[in-house]
């Protein structure tokens, strides 16, 4: 998963990093493909070199350590709302075939309401960041054919329902989950899927998905880790905090 989302960083780009996986992946793609990209934190840091250890949050000393800039949350959200970031990392607590997502309630089948911690700068970053990348657990539960509550907006009920409701850009452009990569039809902006990960199995990711979900035909297998990735990614995380079973 990390390997995956590093790979959606481009080069130059402006990066909106994001908690927990994101962490290292905007460090795995420094020191890969994209050492140009610039890390923006949602706590006011701004990173143009990795982070020189491992960080279990943004506001770790390590990432205030040789920071470009260490300015507040408005400083971060003014580029966000200029159009100036072009990709946001999110998670959730489910994503439906639209791409939309939800961190505010959800209610399960026994009935009531479990409330969430909400929205943070996530809503922010999926209305205004030229695309976001979302990763998520793959459990059917996750995966709703409507999310419970739109906390931050997709491509809301598909086709130009985000362009009518005043979201001039952007959208997810992947769903990164523990078994494989989703990506959005261009036209109907539903999801679908786009690689498996190695060893994960077709039938039990389908089962997992609580809408029908098309398949590219053939459906690729995710590129692996490279040894330098792997390597890489053992070094920022040595005892596996993010990355370990």
């Amino acid at each position: 998963m990390v390997a995956a989302a590093a790979r959606e960083i481009r080069d130059g780009e402006t990066v909106f990093v994001g908690m927990r996986l994101p962490l290292l992946a905007f460090c795995l793609a420094k020191e890969t493909h994209a050492p140009e990209a610039i890390g923006l934190y949602e706590n006011g840091v701004v990173r143009a070199t990795p982070s020189p250890e491992l960080l279990y949050t943004m506001s770790d000393p390590p990432n205030l350590l040789g920071a470009t800039r260490c300015t507040e949350m408005l400083g971060v959200m003014g580029p966000l709302a200029a159009g100036r970031v072009d990709l946001g990392f999110l998670g959730a607590a489910q994503a439906d075939r639209f791409g939309n997502l939800n961190s505010t309630e959800v209610r399960p089948p026994g009935g009531g309401i479990v409330r969430l911690p909400g929205s943070g700068g996530a809503c922010d970053i999926a209305s205004l960041a030229r695309r976001f990348v979302v990763l998520l657990e793959h459990k059917r539960h996750r995966f709703p054919e409507r999310v419970d509550y739109v906390t931050s907006p997709g491509f809301l009920r598909g086709g130009k329902s985000r362009e009518e409701a005043g979201l001039v850009r952007g959208g997810p452009s992947a769903v990164i989950t523990t078994l494989g990569v989703l990506r959005f039809d261009p036209e109907s902006r539903e999801a679908f899927l786009d690689s498996i990960h190695p060893g994960a199995d077709l039938e039990s990711l389908l089962r997992e998905t609580g809408f029908p979900l098309r398949t590219r035909d053939p459906l690729p297998t995710t590129t692996p880790p490279s040894e330098e990735e792997l390597a890489i990614l053992r070094r920022y995380d040595p005892e596996g905090f993010w990355t370990g079973d």
